[in-house]
């Protein structure tokens, strides 16, 4: 297949996906992109959500191929300070996305968790927050198979977490973007910079793979894993420093 060939038949796929092909056909020049000035053309504030780069990367159920797309930092003439941006490599790559959650089982993970976020425990309306897998979906290696809306409250407890996604920013797009970095260089994140573990450390564990069912092991001890545990962990390690300080 020519390149051509294979920017038309992408071009067929979104069809329906007015906000994706848009970013698609910003992208379909395999050329650098700022995010800030020319993101803004597409008329969305979803332009690196699951609506633009992040749902372009991950393709769908239905069959839809993800594309492999590169984000750097790097300043803009045009807009006169360092912003994002994005380069379609040309590539594809198996789709990857997220499993379906029946409205009902939505219903109840939100109610499950007074829909508060689990970062600024703040009470938010529904469009406000984002029901995000704990094991991220960059490491399944295969969709994840659909939930039964009839599961446990402790089975949504370990599999689930609410985070925000308002006008004010998108922590599981936060999360996402640190995921994919730590596939890249084996270095597990510091959410909003604090560099903290509450098992295992930055490095991820060699004999556990980087995708896959088994791969979710490396992921415990990670802020972003489980944000409720970690900030717990790191309140009691601050409390103990404390207390030994005192004696």
């Amino acid at each position: 297949m020519t390149e051509q060939d294979l920017i038309t038949k992408i071009r067929d796929e979104l069809k329906t996906a007015k906000l994706q092909s848009k970013v698609f056909e910003l992208l379909s020049d395999q050329k650098w992109h700022c995010r800030k000035h020319e993101g803004k053309k597409i008329g969305s504030d979803q332009y690196a959500g699951g609506g633009g780069i992040q749902g372009l990367e991950q393709g769908n159920r239905s069959g839809r191929r993800g594309l492999v797309i590169e984000t750097k930092k790097e300043y803009c003439e045009f807009c006169k300070i360092v912003t994002k941006w994005d380069r379609w490599t040309g590539e594809r790559k198996e789709a990857n996305a997220p499993a379906n959650i029946t409205p009902q089982l939505v219903e109840r993970i939100l109610k499950y968790y007074s829909y508060i976020d689990v970062i600024e425990h703040r009470e938010r309306y529904a469009h406000e927050l984002v029901i995000d897998h704990r094991f991220p979906k960059e490491r399944w290696g295969a969709n994840e198979p659909t939930h039964s809306k009839s599961m446990s409250d402790d089975i949504i407890q370990k599999k689930f977490q609410l985070l925000k996604n308002d006008t004010a920013g998108n922590h599981n797009l936060l999360k996402s973007r640190s995921c994919e970095r730590c596939i890249q260089t084996g270095k597990r994140g510091t959410p909003f910079g604090i560099k903290f573990y509450y098992q295992g450390d930055e490095n991820w564990t060699d004999n556990i793979p980087k995708k896959g069912k088994d791969a979710e092991k490396g992921c415990i001890g990670f802020g972003w894993y489980d944000m409720e545990k970690w900030r717990n962990a790191l309140n009691q390690k601050l409390t103990e420093f404390v207390e030994n300080q005192e004696k």
